[in-house]
């Protein structure tokens, strides 16, 4: 029986790390931690929006089951138990540290404790979901004025990570049960403000994407639909020079705040019977295709860093077999050997083979900035992603690993394989109607309220 840390950051496109392979940006606490356990390569989450991903995650459930389509908390359900309930239920203490932002407020949760949960669940929350007309934010452009330096850029991380580690050092010993500790930061998510000193790491940084609107993958209508939504056609060079630099400052931080929860950890004697795992909620495109932020299924916003140590993990091993968020919290189980729900989607990292071929990963998106529904399906080195009002595509992502090429025409019989798998997960047609049902009774809610 374990304790488990859980790291979780915000927005982290994981190619944004070193132990990834980005060739200048320097992570070497997340080094230190894949070089104390495993690095999972190849590992999505639930959907690519802050709310859905992190509530399909906190209830283990799919974003299509629990209807938490996009960042509107209107009309949510609030009744779904959490991984953290569960968990205390059964004689694990549970402590939550930071962000939630989920389907219900952070004190109705179920953990033993929480902490700086004041990105909890908002009402009405963001109200520019609708996609029937497509929502378009007046104001996206002027987001993309927010990089640069303000020394108070970090204080709301640095005052969840102070009440985490002091926890650490004086509750967490005290218990005789075994814990479970989630730690969830800001950062890197936008906008990209850095101290001086961060700001003052990457001036390489501060470049322009290799990929833009010029290529195939950035003219599909949804990728279209998106930067219409964000208005990101309008961002200058210097301000998208500017926030990719500032990305990075950020990344940096998070790197930091991990190397001092692995300082404590080794410190406090610890090691021997917790693991730490370290993920995020989604990616971050950063002008990739002309895209900005999430809300695509494109492998920079889907992806998510997973890397997971201690005694349930084997050091220095890397695993391509494709995995997601839900088998990070089943994770959680497996170490306090807990049982979890059955209905609950996932399986634990600790017993996923290395290299499996076979293994489905699902992801969706309903959220704000695209016309209709979309889903995705990874199997092997095999990507298709199912639109549900513009073309399909399927890539192969060994031999093209930046999504530059849809070969949806030239594999028939491998699209149809993924799209069987998609279609044993959910029904993509009804699942779409279902979200544009529910959002069109968010905005009758909305209308009534002004």
């Amino acid at each position: 029986m374990s304790n488990s840390i859980l790291f979780i950051s915000d927005e982290h496109n994981p190619r944004y790390s070193s132990v990834f392979g980005h060739s200048f940006l320097r992570t070497p606490n997340l080094e230190r931690l894949a070089e104390q356990g495993t690095l999972y390569e190849n590992a999505y989450c639930p959907s690519p929006l802050c709310s859905p991903s992190r509530s399909a995650f906190m209830s283990g459930r799919r974003v299509h089951d629990i209807q938490a389509y996009s960042n509107c908390s209107v009309g949510l359900r609030t009744d779904f138990p959490t991984y953290g309930k569960s968990l205390k239920e059964q004689g694990v203490y549970t402590a939550h540290f930071g962000k939630t932002h989920v389907y219900e407020q952070g004190d109705k949760l179920g953990f033993s404790e929480i902490h700086y949960s004041k990105d909890q669940k908002r009402r009405p929350g963001d109200t520019n979901f609708v996609r029937r007309p497509l929502a378009i934010r007046q104001d996206a452009a002027e987001r993309a004025d927010g990089y640069g330096v303000k020394e108070t850029a970090f204080d709301d991380d640095l005052m969840v990570m102070q009440g985490a580690l002091e926890w650490l050092e004086q509750v967490a010993p005290t218990l005789s049960q075994p814990w479970c500790l989630t730690i969830n930061l800001l950062n890197p998510h936008f906008p990209q403000w850095n101290t001086q000193e961060l700001w003052d790491l990457y001036p390489e940084g501060a470049d322009l994407p290799r990929y833009g609107k010029e290529v195939e993958s950035a003219k599909h209508p949804y990728a279209q639909d998106l930067r219409d939504h964000f208005q990101t056609d309008l961002f200058t060079d210097a301000q998208i020079r500017g926030l990719r630099r500032g990305y990075l400052g950020n990344v940096s931080f998070i790197d930091q705040q991990l190397g001092r929860l692995l300082d404590c950890v080794q410190e406090k004697g610890l090691q021997g019977d917790t693991n730490i795992i370290y993920s995020s909620d989604h990616g971050e495109m950063l002008g990739k295709f002309g895209m900005w932020w999430k809300c695509s299924l494109y492998e920079d916003s889907v992806r998510i860093p997973c890397i997971a140590a201690g005694p349930d993990f084997e050091k220095g091993k890397r695993v391509k077999t494709p995995v997601d968020s839900h088998d990070i919290q089943s994770s959680l189980f497996y170490a306090a050997k807990a049982e979890r729900p059955e209905h609950w989607v996932g399986q634990p990292l600790q017993v996923i083979q290395e290299d499996g071929t076979e293994r489905v990963v699902f992801s969706e998106y309903h959220g704000h900035g695209t016309r209709s529904g979309a889903f995705m399906i990874r199997k092997g080195e095999w990507k298709l992603i199912h639109y549900c009002e513009g073309p399909h595509q399927l890539f192969q992502l060994q031999d093209d690993p930046e999504e530059l090429h849809n070969v949806y025409a030239l594999y028939p019989h491998k699209a149809d394989e993924l799209e069987a798998e998609l279609r044993r997960i959910c029904s993509p047609e009804i699942e779409n109607e279902r979200a544009h049902e529910f959002q069109r009774g968010q905005q009758q809610e909305l209308q009534r309220s002004l």
